[in-house]
């Protein structure tokens, strides 16, 4: 297949100062949980998307010293000479497949605690630490600002020599440099406060200083906010900043524009479409004759050639999207655009970086096993025999593995006891705003319609005596999960309810089934993600008094890591849906319910006539156990696995994920002792003496 010339346009080379893009698709500054403690990691990573034809590939946000150091979340640094060979990993993975490498030179201010290097924070003013740690930054003095110039010219030499070609001045996304631009925050009565120009010029002699260190080997580019403060969706609150591009407006190689709401800009797909950042950037474009880049979670080419075509950027701008599917440029460009994994917009990969580990994505397995495992996210090895597959259940772990199984080549039955493809996927999408999960349901029924020797089932429900007789020679369940209507305590599982009050009890699943309540509705949220939030707007947009309930602090605890939980609890609040926080729900007669206090407070009791339990769920295993018992008898003439929610209910990533390292593994040796590369600092046999070099021999 070829490309379609309408989108030509997005492979033309694009000049970035003295360096040359080689097409319009920019992978820019994404963290990954990978950084300076696993540089081995993030190189290959970064190198199979320049492989799948992205233009640009940034790193993430580099430290530039140790006074701006953010563990528990990993990044990367420009320290010292260590952190040049370690940074050259990923640019020498880049540039092999002749894309450039940029980095985003870094100064967290009060936002970073230190809590490593147990350096006091600076910034413009003494700020609390906004990520709730119990530290405050002490004021930059003029000897800081020369400092911090510094340090920020030595790590751009020290990114020259590592071999980037675009380095960044990042002055936005509430770090150090946005503080001094704020008319709010910087209330400094010297030449770096007050007035606007003098608010802008730190950041002004940043730029002129990066551009003097790199010289003609770099470009230098400025990520920058183009609104001024958050405000309704799609109607820009801009203040100063026009006047404060303005006078920046050609001084850098490349602008890359983000907003204030990161909620919005990282927002995830069910509050934020496809190129939600177009009202913003409508004045930017006009104001420089520097090429500008901005993000929209771009999946479709149609909108990104528009966005060129209109100017509201020059560059496609993609930190998710090149996560879901690193070769997205490369399957535009070679015509094959049924074979684009696009983004969901769950931002399972932000939250990664949030716990402080390598990212994962719910559409992409492959990411973040590029290095450890070896795994490749458009190659995988020929099958390893002519055995024949069987795969009982097409839920995202059963879809994967068949999908997987019969890109390595194998013959591969795929049997689902339902009409409908995509198990817990398919149920979870049909909810308020969640449709694009559907994409994990569809990405792979495309790709099993083109692979002959993979035959799908449906209305095929499969016994222990209808595995036997299909004469497989490999068995994987992927029968998913069921909500469970107890609460888990101390001691178990616990019921809250029994005899006629019991029919009362919902779970999602009778919700998503098409059961609706009676009166007024309780949903009682152990789980702390999306469903039972998605659940109470569901039930409230069909008229009913719906009250959400959960024994932690705060609706959607987990949300807070997906950057969604602000725009959940504002939905419910904005619905009108009751909320009760840190209360335990532990009774319920068909009435009235009864809460604890978690605390240790009063029971209080409240009259519901329905409650949803959202609380954990119980694998649908009873197919694995019956042909278990089977191999207690006679053994079994197949090998047998269970992947996904039946062996252990978790998100839609991990069931993902399971699916495809079954197919990745079968027919291999797995070492289960070491089933993977660890990332880890060798100390090597002189550990002793190097301990003695440092600390000396305690003395008797």
């Amino acid at each position: 297949m070829t490309r379609d010339p309408r989108y030509d346009i997005l492979f033309e080379p694009v000049r970035i100062g003295p360096v040359t893009a080689k097409n319009r698709f920019y992978q820019v500054p994404h963290c990954t949980g990978m950084g300076w403690l696993r540089p081995r990691t993030l190189a290959a990573m970064r190198g199979v998307k320049a492989e799948g034809g992205w233009g640009v590939v940034c790193t993430e946000y580099a430290s530039i010293h140790p006074s701006s150091d953010d563990l528990p979340y990993p990044y990367a640094s420009l320290w010292d000479d260590s952190d040049i060979r370690a940074n050259a990993l990923m640019t020498d993975a880049v540039h092999a497949h002749g894309a450039l490498a940029g980095v985003e030179l870094w100064h967290g201010g009060a936002r970073t605690a230190n809590l490593l290097s147990r350096i006091a924070p600076m910034d413009v003013d003494s700020f609390p630490n906004p990520n709730g740690q119990p530290y405050q930054s002490r004021v930059m003095d003029k000897a800081d600002i020369r400092n911090l110039r510094r340090w920020h010219r030595l790590a751009a030499l020290r990114a020259r020599d590592a071999g980037f070609d675009i380095v960044y001045v990042y002055a936005t996304h509430d770090y150090l440099l946005s503080h001094f631009l704020s008319p709010r925050l910087n209330t400094r009565s010297d030449e770096y406060g007050g007035s606007l120009e003098n608010r802008v010029r730190l950041v002004r002699e940043l730029i002129e200083e990066t551009k003097d260190a790199v010289g003609d080997r770099c470009a230098v580019a400025v990520r920058f906010a183009a609104d001024a403060e958050e405000g309704e969706d799609g109607v820009p609150v801009v203040g100063e900043r026009r006047e404060m591009f303005a006078m920046l407006a050609d001084l850098p190689d490349l602008w890359d524009i983000n907003i204030a709401d990161y909620s919005l800009e990282m927002g995830v797909s069910r509050f934020a479409k496809e190129a939600a950042l177009e009202p913003y950037m409508a004045w930017v474009r006009s104001q420089t004759s520097k090429p500008v880049v901005t993000v929209g979670r771009f999946t479709s080419p149609d909108t990104m050639a528009s966005q060129v075509r209109r100017g509201v950027t020059d560059l496609i701008g993609a930190a998710r999207p090149s996560i879901a599917d690193p070769f997205l440029p490369k399957k535009i460009e070679e015509g094959r655009l049924s074979a684009i994994r696009e983004c969901i917009g769950c931002n399972i990969c932000y939250s990664g970086d949030a716990l402080g580990v390598p990212i994962r994505c719910t559409q992409n397995p492959t990411m973040g096993e590029e290095w450890r495992r070896g795994w490749h996210p458009e190659a995988i090895a020929a099958k390893g025999s002519d055995a024949r597959i069987l795969v009982v259940g097409a839920g995202p772990a059963g879809l994967e593995a068949a999908r997987a199984l019969g890109a390595r080549g194998y013959e591969v039955m795929l049997a689902e006891a339902t009409r409908e493809l995509g198990g817990r996927v398919t149920r979870e999408a049909a909810l308020p705003g969640m449709s694009e999960y559907a994409r994990v349901r569809d990405y792979r029924m495309q790709q099993l319609q083109e692979m002959p020797h993979v035959e799908v089932f449906r209305e095929s429900p499969m016994t222990a005596d209808d595995v036997l007789a299909v004469g497989a020679d490999h068995v994987v369940l992927a029968t998913g999960a069921r909500w469970r209507k107890e609460r888990f305590g101390p001691e178990g599982y616990v019921a809250i309810a029994e005899g006629a009050a019991l029919d009362r009890v919902l779970t999602p699943d009778d919700i998503m089934d098409g059961a609706l309540p009676e009166g007024p509705t309780l949903i009682y949220d152990e789980d702390g993600y999306y469903m039972a939030v998605s659940l109470a707007e569901k039930l409230r947009g069909a008229g009913h008094a719906v009250t959400l309930c959960t024994p932690s602090d705060s609706v959607s605890d987990y949300g807070s890591i997906t950057v969604e939980a602000w725009r959940m609890r504002a939905r419910l609040t904005k619905l009108g849906v009751g909320i009760v926080t840190a209360k335990t729900l532990t009774s319920f007669d068909g009435a009235e319910i009864a809460l604890d206090c978690v605390y240790g407070g009063e029971t209080v009791r409240m009259p519901f006539e329905t409650v949803v339990m959202v609380t954990s769920r119980r694998p649908v295993d009873g197919l694995y156990r019956d042909l278990m018992a089977r191999a207690g008898t006679d053994p079994l003439p197949f090998t047998l696995a269970r992947i996904g929610d039946c062996e252990a209910p978790s998100i839609i990533a991990t069931a993902v994920h399971a699916g495809h390292r079954y197919a990745r593994e079968l027919d291999t040796v797995v070492d289960e002792d070491q089933p993977f590369r660890h990332e880890r600092i060798d100390v090597g046999s002189d550990r002793v003496a190097d301990l003695g070099a440092h600390i000396g021999r305690a003395k008797p």
